[in-house]
């Protein structure tokens, strides 16, 4: 039985078929399929339902998954206590980024953080909330960026900055000639949204609804903030931003960012993991980059 062995039969069942699998790990899938198979041969039990699609674990399969996750977590925290005896931030960091996040903040930190601590590893996935909590419980992600308070139990958050919510208006809608618009005032059918999945989007139907009792009435949505801004541009409806993005927002359109009603129309950034998590060195690293680079961010903001 070796680590490897373990680690694949773990992206097997994450994956639910043995060519993702070997894509994700970087091998071929008959390597990873002979090594999957000698752990079986040398327990004497079948771990994986090849007759299902997607593949699953059979029962004994399930209970030596649940061991090799723990067993692959103690195998990082010795490899991450010695490096942090020596003084060496090193290892492998699986990060997720919400897409309200990643377009305004991993450019500003991510070539620091190369740059400042070259034996770690970075892969970052971008996904949606609820992928980071699956993430997360399947030990798919070791860590995410998200908005604070959305990912539930079973996490820890280290909160980093607040990041206010603004309305960007179209010229052709009745709430542009306002300098601050409040939420009661939004005509829910000129609204336009995030697309369901994204944390952001619950937040803002929040705000909104809690104000009335009237039903909502969307006609578009999108999984990009980008395009929102565009459908905005080109007809009379409005949107909700996040302040990270005003930096993006072409001097020409500036007049149609309006300031918020006070009231709880901001989230909190923060960066989530699981509670078992060992490689606390990463993620001081991680913190304290995206702390430094975001001044940048911060001081624009505000």
């Amino acid at each position: 039985m070796t680590i490897i062995q373990l680690q694949y039969l773990i992206e097997v069942a994450n994956c639910g078929s043995f060519s993702a699998a070997a894509d994700h790990c970087f091998v071929t899938q008959p390597s990873l399929s002979m090594q999957v198979k000698a752990l079986e041969d040398e327990l004497g039990v079948i771990l994986l339902d090849r007759s299902k699609k997607p593949v699953i674990p059979t029962e004994a399969g399930a209970v030596v998954i649940a061991q090799a996750q723990e067993t692959l977590r103690n195998y990082n925290y010795i490899k991450e206590s010695v490096a942090e005896l020596k003084g060496v931030t090193a290892g492998k960091l699986r990060l997720g980024v919400i897409p309200t996040i990643a377009p305004y903040l991993l450019h500003k930190f991510i070539p620091t953080f190369v740059k400042n601590f070259p034996k770690v590893e970075l892969e970052i996935r971008e996904m949606v909330t609820a992928d980071v909590v699956e993430a997360l419980s399947h030990d798919r992600i070791d860590a995410a960026l998200v908005a604070s308070g959305t990912c539930g139990d079973g996490v820890i958050e280290r909160d980093l900055f607040s990041d206010r919510f603004y309305a960007y208006v179209s010229p052709s809608n009745p709430l542009y000639e306002r300098s601050n618009v409040r939420f009661e005032d939004i005509d829910l059918k000129d609204l336009v949204l995030l697309s369901k999945g994204n944390c952001m989007r619950d937040q803002i139907m929040e705000l909104c609804l809690a104000r009335r009792d009237m039903p909502a009435n969307y006609y578009f949505e999108s999984g990009s903030l980008d395009t929102l801004m565009r459908i905005v541009n080109c007809t009379s409806a409005m949107t909700i931003i996040p302040e990270m993005a005003l930096e993006y927002i072409p001097a020409d359109r500036k007049s149609q960012v309006k300031t918020l009603a006070k009231g709880a129309t901001s989230r909190r950034i923060a960066i989530v993991v699981r509670r078992t998590y060992v490689k606390n060195s990463i993620i001081n690293a991680l913190e304290r980059t995206i702390l430094d680079c975001a001044g940048s961010l911060q001081k624009f903001m505000h």
